[in-house]
């Protein structure tokens, strides 16, 4: 009986692809088969639009709205249209119109075979049919058809928290905000607050307000902080939600007292660095081990691109706040040339992308932008991730992935 199925199947995709072929064919042919009657039409509508000037000269005539030399003069004009309208009418039964073999040929059999041969070099018609159902019950790595199979789920019991919990994250990194939003607040309606659910919430409003820190977004976030006071991305945000008001001086507090708390490895640590010195502040030095180590690399490592150097932060501590500005740009700059001779570092791309940002220079952040895709593209998960900082920054997108 499955088998027989199958069969049936089978038929009817190929019933369905000759009908598609048939009715292209016609689409294509008609105008060869319609010949010259269009343009008999065409000549015929004109004489007729004439005959009727002419009656309707008459009407206005007899009723007094014209002089009879107008009448004449206008009388003579429409002839003068309608013979030259008849001239062009042919004087002889009209010939059959020649058909186009050639081209009619090339529709019917030439397409069909190209098309025939280009399904079967790249198409598989050997794979048989899967319906939705059938990819439900086996949906592998297929991201949209996992969140298919959830929704469902969450259709029919709307009140499973995990699920709602579990989709709400897979919705913000889709970019599919709206949703994630509404899979946030379930989550939260039905296991409780947590801070995890709490900074996802606000995160996806703030990426519904392009990346501004709302005053809601920033209320979630002050909850968040009273389940975990440590939270460092909660305290991040709302240090942003300060130098998004204006308030520099609040802002640079906030962001250095995240700093003095961060692990010297923290990886949130070069971005927080980069806010204290958008704010007039010096970037935090984390425990050097020796001259030149890098602040966010305990042991004395090398530097990261683009980070701080010891050197770098007590420099700046003797500086105006121009030089210190100038300071910045300098290191970022020497970020940009390092990722143009080294490419594949996605961390120094985001980085470069959100120093630009933060500096104003939306133009360089958009080329940044638009180099970092080239390295990492937009189908994979990096690229993904710089489309969504480039959609918090407010950077516009069009064109970067071309």
């Amino acid at each position: 009986m499955r088998a027989r199925f199958t069969y049936l199947g089978d038929m009817l995709f190929w019933i369905l692809v000759a009908a598609l072929t048939a009715a292209l064919a016609v689409i294509l042919l008609y105008p060869l088969l319609r010949g010259a009657k269009a343009a008999d039409n065409i000549r015929a509508g004109e004489a007729a639009v004439y005959r009727d000037q002419l009656r309707e000269l008459d009407r206005d005539l007899n009723g007094g709205l014209i002089t009879p030399e107008e009448a004449d003069y206008a009388r003579a004009e429409i002839g003068r249209r309608l013979i030259a309208v008849s001239a062009d009418e042919p004087a002889e039964t009209p010939k059959p119109a020649r058909h186009h073999r050639f081209t009619e040929a090339f529709v019917l059999l030439v397409l069909p075979v190209l098309g025939l041969c280009l399904y079967l070099t790249t198409g598989r018609p050997d794979l048989p049919s899967q319906p939705l159902e059938a990819r439900l019950e086996n949906p592998g790595n297929d991201v949209a058809v996992l969140i298919t199979k959830a929704e469902r789920h969450l259709a029919e019991k709307p009140d499973d928290g995990k699920g709602w919990d579990v989709l709400a994250p897979i919705y913000f990194r889709t970019m599919r905000v709206n949703d994630a939003q509404v899979a946030y607040r379930n989550a939260i309606r039905l296991l409780g607050p947590s801070p995890v659910r709490l900074d996802g919430l606000a995160e996806t409003l703030m990426a519904v307000s392009d990346g501004v820190v709302t005053e809601e977004a920033r209320q979630v976030l002050e909850q968040s902080l009273t389940l975990e006071p440590d939270n460092p991305r909660a305290r991040f945000y709302i240090a942003l939600s300060m130098e998004q008001a204006g308030r520099p001086d609040e802002a640079r507090q906030a962001f250095e007292a995240l700093a003095k708390q961060s692990p010297d490895d923290a990886p949130w640590l070069p971005l927080v660095n980069q806010h204290i010195a958008t704010n007039g502040g010096v970037p935090a030095g984390a425990n050097p081990a020796a001259p030149g180590a890098n602040p966010a690399t305990p042991g004395g490592g090398p530097a990261a691109p683009g980070n701080p150097t010891q050197q770098d932060v007590a420099a700046a501590e003797n500086m105006s706040a121009g030089d210190r500005q100038q300071m910045i740009r300098g290191m970022v700059e020497s970020l940009d040339a390092k990722l143009s001779e080294d490419p594949n570092n996605f961390e120094g791309w985001m980085r470069l992308v959100r120093s630009y940002a933060v500096l104003n220079d939306k133009d360089r952040a958009a080329g940044a932008l638009k180099r970092g895709l080239a390295a990492f593209p937009p189908p994979g998960e990096e690229g993904r991730q710089l489309l969504a900082l480039a959609r918090e920054l407010g950077i516009a997108t069009e064109g970067a992935t071309q």
